[in-house]
C-alpha cells in the first residue's frame, strides 16, 4: 500500500517540472490527484499519462475566479482534500531598473497572491488532518542578481508559511515549506528573460552548488511525498532544504 492511499492531493502547476514529478509521485503512492495549470493541452496530456484518479483543471491562480473553479471541481470530483501543494509560479529575471508595473503585478499576482488565496479557498474542503506544502526557494535566503521580484515573492511565501503553520495547526492542518535549490525545469526558459540573463543564471546556479549540478524534479517530489504523508506528522512550520547544499555558501 502506498503512503498516500485514500488521500486526495491538489497540485497547482502540476503539468510540468516539479509539479508534474510530484503528481506522479503522489499518484504512484495511491493518491487521487488534481492538477492545475494554465496550459490545457499539457494538462490533458499529463492526466492521460497518469491514468485513473487524476483530474486536470485549467486555472490561472493569479485569478481568484479560477481558484474558485478549481476548488469547486475538486469538491465535486472527490468531496475532500487531504494534501495541497502550492507549487505554481513564474520567473522573470531582469535588473531592477528594467522592471515595470506590468511585470511586478504579473509576478506578485502569481507567486504570492495566487498562493495566498489558493490556501484560503482550499480551507473549506481540507480535511483534519491535512498537509499544506509550499514551494519555497533558496532565493528567499540569499541575494541573487537580476531576480529581485522572484526573490521578494519567495520571501513572502516563506513568511506566509510560518504564519499559517501557527494559525492552522489547531485545525489539524500542517504547513511546511520546501526550500528548493536550482532545479532542472523549464521555469527559467519560459520566463521571457534575455538569453544573457538565463545563461548567467545557469552558470551561477551550477558553479555555486556543492554538488555541481542542478537538482532533478523527482528529487524534490520525494521531499514533497514525505511532507504529504503521515511520516512527517510531527513536522510543522519547517523549511526543509532540497538544494544540493546550495545554502551552505550563505553560512
Amino acid at each position: 500500500m502506498g503512503l498516500l492511499e485514500g488521500k486526495v492531493a491538489l497540485i497547482t502547476g502540476g503539468n510540468s517540472g516539479i509539479g508534474l514529478a510530484t503528481a506522479k509521485e503522489f499518484h504512484d503512492n495511491g493518491a487521487q490527484v488534481v492538477i492545475s495549470g494554465r496550459n490545457l493541452k499539457t494538462l490533458e496530456e499529463v492526466a492521460n499519462q497518469l491514468g485513473a484518479d487524476v483530474v486536470a483543471v485549467q486555472a490561472d491562480i493569479s485569478k481568484l475566479r479560477d481558484i474558485d473553479r478549481l476548488m469547486a471541481r475538486t469538491r465535486e470530483t472527490f468531496g475532500k482534500l487531504d494534501i495541497l501543494f502550492v507549487n505554481a509560479g513564474i520567473f522573470k529575471g531582469a535588473p531592477l531598473e528594467m522592471i515595470d508595473e506590468t511585470a511586478f503585478d504579473e509576478m506578485i499576482d502569481t507567486n504570492f497572491k495566487g498562493a495566498y488565496f489558493t490556501v484560503q479557498k482550499a480551507l473549506s474542503i481540507l480535511n483534519s488532518p491535512a498537509s499544506i506544502i509550499f514551494n519555497g526557494s533558496v532565493n528567499a535566503m540569499t541575494g541573487i542578481a537580476d531576480s529581485s521580484l522572484y526573490t521578494a515573492g519567495k520571501g513572502a511565501i516563506h513568511a506566509l508559511a510560518r504564519a499559517l503553520a501557527a494559525e492552522l495547526i489547531g485545525r489539524g492542518i500542517r504547513v511546511n515549506t520546501i526550500t528548493i535549490g536550482p532545479t532542472a525545469t523549464n521555469l527559467l526558459t519560459r520566463s521571457d528573460s534575455s538569453k544573457a540573463i538565463l545563461d548567467a543564471q545557469d552558470i551561477a546556479r551550477v558553479s555555486r552548488s556543492p554538488v555541481k549540478r542542478l537538482g532533478r524534479p523527482e528529487e524534490i517530489a520525494k521531499v514533497a511525498l514525505f511532507l504529504a504523508s503521515e511520516d512527517s506528522s510531527f513536522v510543522v512550520g519547517s523549511e526543509i532544504a532540497a538544494d544540493g547544499g546550495w545554502l551552505l555558501n550563505t553560512m
